[in-house]
């Protein structure tokens, strides 16, 4: 299969890269630094810089590509930066898949459970509805608006509503291990809101057998089957890392340094994955604990 990424050289792309050479895919990432792909991804892949030089007919298509959320404040620059790292490069894509005489089979865009907004006690499958219109809402929602649109050229849509990934190296986990590991680590404000999490071996695995599914489509939460709150959250860490975790970081003092990106650590999401349960996709990695425990080693 020649597969096209986009985010290939991010947390969750170098990992597909890894798994789907390891399967004989072929592999093409589209990249603003084609030259850092091979460096990134391994050297069999190829980078582009443009998707006029794409080579061959593409089976399918992995729209992974967005600028990070929670790294920098959200000012009218910055959301106007999010909302072109997404949307306005899924356009890009679908307007380049459109001219193809060989449509992609399938297109797996990347989106996040923050397009249910802020969830409070709702648990929340793939048939809830938005619960809060804010940023993020309003984001994902675009995003998976257009990707949908490449439906209308007989491609399969898979929308991938990816919770917290847990990882050893990058992604959120990264930011919380100096408080933790300086004894400063503790619950975000009153730490009842809730943690969508996913350990990345088994989010890079539920992509994998999405694109391989042929009947999946629509929307996919991709988060463990059991969501925590962010006080249980802190205290498992903590005792992961051998680390106190009473240290409470203020909600009022969060809300001043970042204003409205504050909502993004103050709210959360009860999401549970439901169609992916229903699909016969099986976690590694149901529980909190075992999932630190497993990176613990590397953190």
């Amino acid at each position: 299969m020649h597969i096209l990424l986009t985010g290939g050289t991010g947390l969750i792309g170098r990992q597909l890269c890894q798994r789907w050479l390891a399967q004989g895919h072929r592999l093409t990432v589209w990249s603003r630094e084609p030259d850092t792909v091979a460096n990134w991804c391994g050297p069999e892949v190829l980078g582009v810089g443009r998707l006029q030089d794409v080579i061959g007919n593409v089976d399918a298509v992995v729209n992974l590509a967005g600028a990070p959320i929670a790294d920098h404040p959200w000012t009218k620059k910055r959301k106007a930066l999010l909302w072109s790292s997404r949307i306005s490069l899924t356009e890009t894509l679908l307007a380049w898949m459109d001219g193809l005489a060989q449509k992609p089979a399938v297109l797996i865009s990347g989106s996040a459970v923050g397009w249910y907004g802020d969830g409070g006690e709702r648990e929340l499958t793939e048939a809830s509805g938005p619960v809060q219109d804010d940023f993020p809402s309003q984001l994902c929602i675009a995003w998976e608006e257009t990707a949908l649109r490449a439906e209308a050229m007989g491609i399969r849509v898979v929308l991938v509503r990816t919770g917290l990934v847990l990882a050893a190296q990058g992604g959120f986990l990264s930011r919380l291990l100096l408080p933790f590991k300086l004894a400063l680590g503790g619950p975000i404000g009153n730490g009842r809101q809730w943690m969508p999490w996913v350990h990345i071996k088994d989010q890079i695995a539920l992509i994998d057998f999405l694109l391989h599914k042929e009947d999946a489509s629509g929307p996919y939460n991709a988060c463990a089957p059991h969501p925590v709150r962010n006080r249980e959250f802190a205290k498992t860490l903590g005792r992961v890392l051998h680390r106190p975790a009473f240290m409470p970081m203020p909600a009022l003092a969060l809300k001043v340094l970042l204003g409205e990106l504050s909502g993004l650590l103050l709210g959360g999401q009860r999401a549970v994955p439901e169609r992916l349960l229903a699909a016969g996709f099986t976690f590694q990695f149901t529980e909190l604990h075992a999932a630190l425990e497993d990176l613990s080693s590397r953190l």
